[in-house]
């Protein structure tokens, strides 16, 4: 029989005097029969076996038998369990649920059961709760038995832990269990739409589901559930969660809610704490989520999350003012994480980003009026040219639609960033709108209103609207703020279009970095067909932006350096071409990726197969709402027909020209096909080259001539 079952026995027998003093073995006492009909003498023998090998059994039988003597008896038990036969040994597994039901404020029941584990090494534990075991923690010396690593190495942390979240269900599980909970003849009594709605709901939270399923049966008590009487919260599950924590972790509970995700720091700051400690604590409850690869490794449970504003009814729930105030505080929080990293050299652009859409998020959610460091932030964003997407795409506009909710600067300011950066996947033409309506709004501040114009102008240059660019950047250069050098530049950008190279090599010097000096002389140089110097310009730009960390403004560098080296140095040419579409592909730019194609076609002029990519290339450049790009198109039609000696080809090509130049734009384009064909410029043109056209068409004319020999000797373009 087991010992645990002898336990009784040995106690009745302890206080007789037949029993005590014989601790090293028993006498057999003369009963007739004990329990089951089995003799006393059998049982006796049994406890003289454990008295002989259990070295602490007579310790434990001379104890009184308190609560604190019987809390190790287990030790008994695990010797008895030791000694079982073989063949019929099995391991026992005890299982603890909702553990947290035994925390109080001295661990009293907390140390009888550790002592429980303890003394059972052969015996499996499984321990479940809504936090972690803490046993490892050696901060717990001398409120418990057992504590630290060294004791507990299986609840530390490292590779060797053996502390597992559940973790959230996945939809189709969920499902699952809530088609198995409640059967009826044979069948789901949950619809499959209400079990999707609750799934949804619950955001793979299996305590959710235990609720929903409560909330079921309450509500076909009356009538037939419906999918939307699951679409609400539940304050029975945010009741328990917050009773497992103190007041200030409940405090921090609720204020890091209001982020996507944080880290230590920035959930501290957002509290408005003075340590972390707390932030530490509640971190590894299993209610946060831990991603180590993340930029902010933590985020709040999904449904917790979702809940905490609507099922929070707790005797400390918040006010609208406490809510208010917590939202201030963790926009200025965000602020600093990225302030203090934009103080050190090499700004992370993921952090840059990544505190922009919370923030926005932030400052739109609580009609926070002021922006901040908002403001430097979204100059920083624009400034390289990247336009990584800083919220979720809505649905599609119809065409030339806008927001009409704009009522706060931080509406307007998230509506003028999405703006900028969606027009890498809009027509220009829906950009100007939303642009125009931003401005009309007249909610910005004067620093945010120049950045609206500015690109205004840059969407009015886009669409080939030369006149209304000008006023644009006229606007910006003349208000004498940040965005003053961009607008420099893109009016000396304005000036070459317009064929007055003079005007926009004057211009150069003032520009500096801002104003991408090294951009505009390059641009102004493969004008010319002088590839030597516009390359080295380009190559010049390009290492000054990798030396500043300027991702996009590299990307657009090397995309013109294939283009400068595409006609004169075709093989070069495709090596250039190789890297510009390999930065590319880490930003977003979209009318660059659209020149590197036509700067493809120009590296393969005289080849068969340049005329057919061009007609796809035009419904491209059409549906991106780039027009000016089929300029581009069109010169790299004419080179190609110039190498290939089609008259008639470059004629209809000139045409096109002329008739996409009928504004006085890019009339430039005219003149450089007419030069490729050595033919003289049309009448009436005024472009004003830097040393008169007919250098100009003895550029243009040499890179023909020399394209043709090459394929004549069968070099590969």
């Amino acid at each position: 029989m087991s010992f645990i079952v002898r336990r009784r026995i040995i106690l009745e027998l302890a206080s007789s005097s037949q029993f005590k003093g014989h601790a090293g073995g028993l006498r057999l006492i003369e009963v007739e029969q004990g329990p089951h009909g089995q003799p006393w003498a059998w049982w006796i023998s049994g406890i003289d076996r454990a008295l002989a090998g259990a070295a602490r059994t007579a310790a434990l039988l001379e104890a009184t038998p308190d609560l604190e003597a019987l809390s190790y008896y287990p030790h008994l038990l695990a010797w008895d369990l030791a000694h079982v036969p073989v063949k019929k040994r099995v391991t026992p597994v005890v299982l603890l649920d909702t553990f947290e039901d035994t925390a109080d404020r001295h661990r009293d029941f907390e140390r009888l059961l550790q002592r429980l584990v303890w003394l059972l090494p052969n015996v499996y534990f499984v321990i479940s709760g809504r936090s972690r075991l803490p046993w490892a923690d050696p901060a717990l010396h001398g409120q418990l038995d057992w504590t630290g690593p060294a004791a507990w190495p299986g609840l530390a942390d490292g590779p060797g832990s053996r502390q597992h979240l559940i973790g959230d269900l996945a939809p189709e599980d969920c499902d699952d269990y809530l088609a198995r909970r409640l059967i009826h003849g044979g069948r789901p009594l949950i619809s499959p739409a209400i079990r999707a709605a609750i799934t949804a709901r619950s955001h793979g939270l299996p305590l959710h589901l235990d609720l929903a399923v409560g909330r079921f049966l309450e509500i076909r008590r009356t009538r037939e559930p419906l999918p939307q009487d699951f679409d609400h919260a539940f304050p029975a599950l945010l009741a328990r969660v917050l009773s497992d924590l103190t007041p200030e972790e409940r405090h921090l509970l609720r204020s890091i809610s209001l982020l996507d995700a944080f880290d230590l720091d920035l959930a501290t700051q957002a509290a408005g704490l003075t340590n972390q400690a707390p932030a530490r604590r509640l971190v590894e409850r299993p209610l946060v989520t831990e991603n180590p690869y993340a930029l902010w490794p933590y985020h709040l449970h999904r449904a917790i999350r979702a809940d905490i504003r609507t099922a929070d009814h707790g005797d400390d729930r918040w006010t609208d003012a406490d809510w208010q105030q917590a939202a201030t505080r963790a926009l200025a929080a965000l602020g600093n994480q990225w302030a203090t990293a934009n103080a050190a050299p090499g700004i992370s652009r993921p952090l840059l980003v990544a505190c922009l859409r919370q923030g926005l998020r932030l400052a739109r959610e609580h009609r926070l009026g002021d922006l901040g460091w908002l403001t430097d932030a979204a100059f920083a964003y624009t400034d390289d040219s990247v336009w990584e997407p800083l919220s979720p795409p809505a649905s599609a506009p119809s065409q030339g639609a806008v927001d009409p909710g704009l009522d706060t600067p931080a509406d307007a300011l998230a509506e003028l960033l999405s703006a900028i950066t969606r027009r890498q996947h809009e027509h220009r033409q829906r950009t100007a709108d939303r642009l125009t309506a931003v401005l009309d709004t007249r909610l910005l501040p004067a620093e945010l209103t120049e950045l609206a114009w500015y690109y205004r102008a840059k969407a009015h240059k886009d669409l080939a609207r030369n006149d209304d660019a000008r006023t644009g950047m006229q606007h910006v250069a003349d208000t004498g703020g940040r965005l003053a050098p961009k607008a420099l530049r893109g009016l000396a950008n304005l000036a070459r279009l317009a064929g007055d190279f003079p005007t926009a090599l004057a211009a150069v010097p003032a520009l500096g970095w801002e104003g991408r000096h090294h951009r505009v002389l390059g641009d102004i140089h493969w004008s010319h067909a002088d590839t030597g110097q516009a390359v080295a310009a380009f190559e010049a730009g390009r290492i000054e932006a990798e030396q500043r960390g300027a991702v996009g403004e590299r990307a657009m560098l090397q995309v013109r350096t294939a283009l400068a080296l595409s006609f004169a140095d075709p093989q070069r040419a495709d090596d250039e071409l190789a890297l510009a579409h390999q930065l590319l592909d880490g930003v977003d730019q979209r009318a660059n990726r659209l020149l590197a194609h036509i700067t493809a076609g120009i590296k393969d002029a005289g080849t068969p197969t340049v005329t057919g990519r061009a007609e796809q290339l035009r419904a491209d450049i059409e549906a991106a709402g780039l027009p000016y790009l089929h300029r581009f198109l069109e010169l790299a039609l004419a080179f190609h027909h110039a190498v290939d000696n089609d008259t008639q080809a470059l004629a209809v090509t000139i045409d096109r020209l002329h008739a996409l130049i009928a504004s006085g734009d890019f009339a430039h384009f005219t003149d450089i096909a007419h030069f490729m064909a050595g033919l003289p410029r049309s009448p009436g043109s005024t472009v004003r080259w830097l040393d008169g056209p007919d250098a100009a068409r003895t550029n243009w004319r040499w890179l023909v001539t020399t394209r043709q020999h090459l394929l004549e000797r069968g070099s590969r373009p």
